[in-house]
């Protein structure tokens, strides 16, 4: 059965890969297939893995994620603005400073479980958004939000003697720019390591504690474990992945502003864990895209697009028509996702790794048939 599973990962993760590395050319009939959109597939679907071991395996709702999104972003833009252009520097100190709070901030939240845990969550959230915009205003520069300026001192880039630039210069691994495909790709090989490593924890004897912690903590404590300390290195590891997505977007955008931080954000990544699927593996990932892909599509949108779409229709029913599609459209996206939301979880609640599997046994029971016997042995 071990030597089964491990083929079944082996298989997926190069299924992964291939289907991501090809994002470009797979996804241009569809209008997604430049890069700055295939960088937030990327990007977001780091953040929806990362999120998805907390809340998939453990159990534990967060509704503050958000926070370490924006931490990691203002600790690489102040990187890039002290140190150097170079992203891995950057990159590793976001995740250092989001472990850093993501351990504080769950050893003071983990003190409650259930609902009490995710309102402490979403407090947490809120003071570092408002904190942004008040207090901590001459570190994160308020509502302008941080970003790069000509007179940054650069000094790792200094010391080693990298060229100056006239202007503002741009993010680059090691002389690669992270412009355009490059950048893509730069997310690309991070979403998989991502990925290798939420699917090796996932296997794991650690994993498999998180599990029983969703399944019964009680019983877990009633036997002597400490079931704390492994939901906080959870935490910890989920606020890491927020961190790390947070880097990237200041690796391809650099500029960090509060509005990472707000509650809406954490609400996304939830959106993004329940649409593809809780506890699965890819299910994340498919719901970060399908969300990023609705949000770009759907918000190019406009009333003059709408009427060149409905220009069929007779003027007495072209009006009516554009103006309650225009509801679901441009800045009313978010009620197209809602809709989509609401059909899934009615007919599909394991979200769309369940409808897939549903699909799979209805176009080939024999091949599921066997699939499911092992599954019960195994148990």
């Amino acid at each position: 059965m071990m030597n089964t599973q491990a083929q079944q990962d082996r298989w997926l993760l190069i299924g992964f890969t291939l289907a991501l590395l090809a994002g470009p050319i797979l996804l241009k009939p569809f209008g997604a297939g430049y890069p700055d959109l295939l960088q937030k597939f990327c990007i977001f679907g780091i953040f929806a893995v990362g999120y998805n071991i907390l809340f998939g395996l453990t159990g534990y709702l967060s509704f503050g994620h958000a926070a370490f999104l924006g931490i990691g972003s203002y600790t690489a833009v102040w990187s890039f603005k002290l140190l150097t252009m170079n992203v891995l520097p950057a990159i590793i100190l976001s995740i250092l400073m989001t472990a850093l709070f993501g351990l504080v901030i769950g050893y003071l939240c983990l003190r409650r479980s259930g609902i009490y845990f995710s309102i402490l969550t979403l407090a947490f959230a809120q003071m570092a958004y408002n904190l942004a915009y008040s207090v901590l205003t001459p570190i994160t520069n308020g509502e302008t939000g941080l970003q790069l300026v000509k007179g940054d001192p650069h000094v790792l880039d200094r010391w080693f003697g990298v060229p100056v630039v006239e202007g503002i210069p741009s993010t680059n691994f090691f002389g690669i720019s992270m412009v355009g495909y490059s950048g893509f790709y730069f997310c690309a090989a991070l979403l998989i390591i991502s990925f290798y490593v939420a699917m090796r924890l996932t296997r794991s004897p650690f994993g498999l504690m998180l599990k029983a912690i969703k399944s019964n903590q009680n019983r877990l404590k009633y036997t002597g474990v400490n079931t704390r300390s492994y939901a906080l290195i959870a935490f910890v590891i989920s606020g890491c992945y927020a961190g790390l997505a947070g880097a990237l977007l200041a690796v391809t955008d650099p500029l960090a502003g509060a509005d990472r931080m707000h509650w809406s954000a954490s609400g996304e990544v939830v959106l993004m864990t329940i649409l593809g699927g809780v506890g699965t593996l890819l299910g994340p990932v498919l719901g970060a895209g399908l969300i990023k892909y609705l949000e770009n599509i759907f918000s190019s949108f406009n009333e003059q697009i709408l009427n060149g779409v409905f220009g069929f229709l007779p003027d007495a029913m072209q009006h009516p028509v554009v103006k309650f599609v225009g509801l679901f459209v441009g800045e009313g996206w978010e009620l197209t996702l809602g809709v989509l939301f609401l059909v899934l979880i009615i007919f599909v609640p394991g979200g769309l790794m369940q409808g897939f599997q549903s699909l799979q046994r209805r176009l080939f029971p024999a091949q599921a048939k066997p699939a499911a016997d092992a599954t019960r042995g195994a148990h």
